[in-house]
């Protein structure tokens, strides 16, 4: 894997985000719309994590989110960042912290 300046690590802005509403996205059997508390607004973040979470098991969840990634449209809809996760053993894991009361928007730093 190629490596990358410090100063490019911090072009990237990790927040923490709490999800307020899950949505089925149409046509899709893989894709949810998230609405996230990311502290100083809320974002609709588009996520195909719906083959291991059901909806209720998000809303309310903290994640750690990419907040400064461009815009992309999947599915007709703009999803504005991307929660982190990880897979294995065909098991998806979404990245947390450790304090149920981190505030929405904190910075990862």
């Amino acid at each position: 894997m190629e490596t990358i300046k410090f100063d490019d690590f911090k072009k990237v802005d990790l927040r923490v985000g709490k999800i307020l509403e899950v949505e089925e996205i149409e046509g899709t059997d893989k894709l949810y719309l998230l609405t996230v508390d990311i502290g100083d607004e809320t974002r609709k973040l588009v996520a195909g994590i719906k083959p291991w979470y059901e909806k209720e098991q998000l809303i309310g969840k903290t994640i750690i989110i990419v907040a400064n990634l461009e815009p992309k449209k999947i599915r007709g809809i703009e999803s504005k960042g991307m929660l982190l996760a990880t897979l294995f053993d065909n098991k998806l894991s979404i990245l947390t912290t450790d304090k149920e009361d981190v505030p929405a928007g904190s910075k990862i730093t």
